[in-house]
């Protein structure tokens, strides 16, 4: 995998963005659509798939386990479904990479499989806790081992019998929801999981999609097991986490003005919209249509003069992996910005909150983290070399620093772009950022 090459991004600063740009697919409706593909009954045709190592990943495990699945190709994947019980055992451990996503849901859909499987990922996904999900799914009968301190590798023992649980979630998560839905499928009788704020609903959007009912209850969602799902034809919009970094950008870079094309605007993702207007950013949204069940829309974001601003908790969740492109855009607005509530950027592909206010500090930015967050006093940012720590998205906030700073930006360790973002560097120089990548 790319992740094992050292990539360097060097920037040299100033520029701004412009034209039409077009992110690749989303990575959570990607992630999903080979997931639920696999287990529905005929043929699901998917276009717009992110052929990212993390999408791949989770297409790679399911082709282990005997789904005949062809492409992808210009985004276009065809999935022969084997149903809800025609997966099989694979040949040895699946191997998921740097993806939390793929190995924190596919924990729920093989908790309830005939067949032992083990699931294991690189050096970063092998830190990140995993008790969050094997603790409601042993309350379901599941039979998980885990590493010491609770971390990966997963194994599943095959053959448990599960039964549907009332679960409340401890924080605000999507995957761990999600996981408790997709094990609820093979579950006896309702699963029902309550959170104590709204996350990104594609799982339950989705599932509805293949024809599964699930229902909803204010802040609780519910199915009830033994359905089945039928195959849909599903086109992935572009990812908003991914559009993220060219809003801010834009919105950061004087003489910009960019139209980012085909962007999911689910109402649980779009919290960087929110916040990016709250700091004063020039943003429309056009063009809003339906496609397969999820909002999209055209973003068009010209450059304006951003403002600090004590970030409202509640949208937090809503746009918990697009804040490491925020804090550039905190760090380039007159005053302090403030984030709390925000812990769960601790236990990201790296400590986002520690990694990105070293970062910032070593570019003069006046940046304290605290335990669930961080205070970012904007002001003038200097280059400097800085270190993704291997995080996707670490870099690509750094990469359009460059774009206020006043001297060159050099980011190490920046493979793993391609887990959510492969040809990023291509895509921002032709908008404008005047970047350039080495192997190393």
């Amino acid at each position: 995998m790319s992740s094992e090459l050292n990539i360097r991004f060097t920037l040299r600063p100033g520029g701004s963005l412009s034209g039409n740009v077009r992110v690749p697919g989303d990575k959570s409706i990607s992630h999903r659509s080979i997931m639920l593909g696999s287990l529905a009954e005929g043929t699901t045709h998917v276009s717009g798939f992110l052929e990212g190592e993390d999408s791949l990943a989770t297409l790679k495990a399911f082709r282990a386990m005997g789904v005949d699945i062809e492409g992808p190709e210009s985004g276009r994947v065809v999935i022969h479904g084997v149903g809800m019980h025609g997966l099989q055992a694979p040949a040895g451990p699946l191997d998921l990479g740097n993806s939390g996503t793929s190995i924190r849901l596919m924990a729920g859909l093989l908790a309830g499989q005939a067949f032992d499987v083990e699931m294991v990922g690189d050096a970063s996904l092998s830190r990140r806790p995993m008790r969050r999900v094997t603790e409601p799914l042993a309350l379901m009968g599941a039979r998980i081992d885990t590493a010491a301190g609770g971390t990966p590798p997963l194994y599943l023992h095959g053959g448990s019998k599960l039964k549907g649980i009332d679960y409340t979630l401890p924080m605000a998560s999507a995957q761990v929801k999600s996981c408790i839905l997709l094990a609820g499928l093979y579950a006896e009788g309702e699963t029902r999981v309550t959170e104590p704020a709204p996350t990104r609903d594609h799982t339950e959007r989705m599932l509805q999609g293949f024809g599964y009912q699930v229902g909803r209850d204010g802040a609780a969602v519910r199915l009830t097991g033994g359905g089945t799902l039928k195959a849909t034809d599903i086109d992935v919009p572009a990812d908003i986490s991914s559009a993220a970094f060219f809003m801010v950008g834009a919105a950061i870079a004087e003489n910009s003005n960019v139209l980012l094309e085909h962007v999911g605007v689910n109402p649980t993702r779009t919290g960087v919209i929110d916040i990016l207007r709250l700091m004063g950013a020039d943003i429309e949204v056009l063009n809003q249509r339906e496609v397969g069940g999820e909002p999209v829309a055209d973003i068009r974001v010209v450059s304006s003069a951003l403002k600090g601003i004590h970030i409202p908790e509640a949208l937090v969740p809503l746009a918990i992996d697009e804040f490491p492109a925020l804090f550039v855009a905190a760090a380039c607005a007159e005053g302090e910005t403030v984030l709390s509530g925000a812990e769960e950027l601790r236990v990201k592909e790296s400590d986002r909150i520690q990694v990105m206010a070293d970062g910032l500090v070593k570019m003069g930015v006046k940046a304290e983290p605290t335990p669930d967050g961080i205070v970012i006093q904007g002001g003038p940012m200097q280059g400097s070399e800085v270190d993704a720590h291997g995080d996707h998205r670490i870099a690509m906030s750094f990469a359009m620093a460059a774009l206020r700073a006043q001297g060159e930006i050099v980011i190490n360790d920046c493979a793993n772009v391609n887990t959510s973002f492969p040809g990023f560097v291509d895509l921002a120089a032709r908008a404008g950022l005047k970047i350039s990548n080495l192997d190393l």
